[in-house]
């Protein structure tokens, strides 16, 4: 698990969202979510807006995949991208 390749101890919370009220609520941007601290893994994720109860597929430079990559949430859990470590979550 990167979680534990990297050193972090955190705890991983696996959620449901189960309605399409629910999904413009969390910014749910379709599954799996992937988010550390609250911040989706996807670097482009703020600048979406089609949230709702969909398969979510991710664009990289390593072609689209059902799972965002794991150079992602790496540095995601390094905090790479200028925020505090603790949580994460999988939707």
């Amino acid at each position: 698990m990167l979680i534990a390749e990297e050193g972090i101890h955190a705890a991983v919370d696996l959620r449901r969202v189960e309605s399409v009220e629910a999904a413009e609520g969390e910014r749910f941007l379709g599954s799996p979510t992937v988010r550390v601290d609250g911040r989706d893994v996807d670097p482009d994720a703020g600048a979406r807006h089609d949230f709702g109860l969909t398969c979510r597929l991710y664009r990289s430079s390593e072609g689209t995949s059902g799972l965002p990559p794991e150079r992602w949430i790496t540095a995601a859990l390094r905090g790479e991208f200028a925020r505090p470590r603790g949580s994460v979550s999988h939707y």
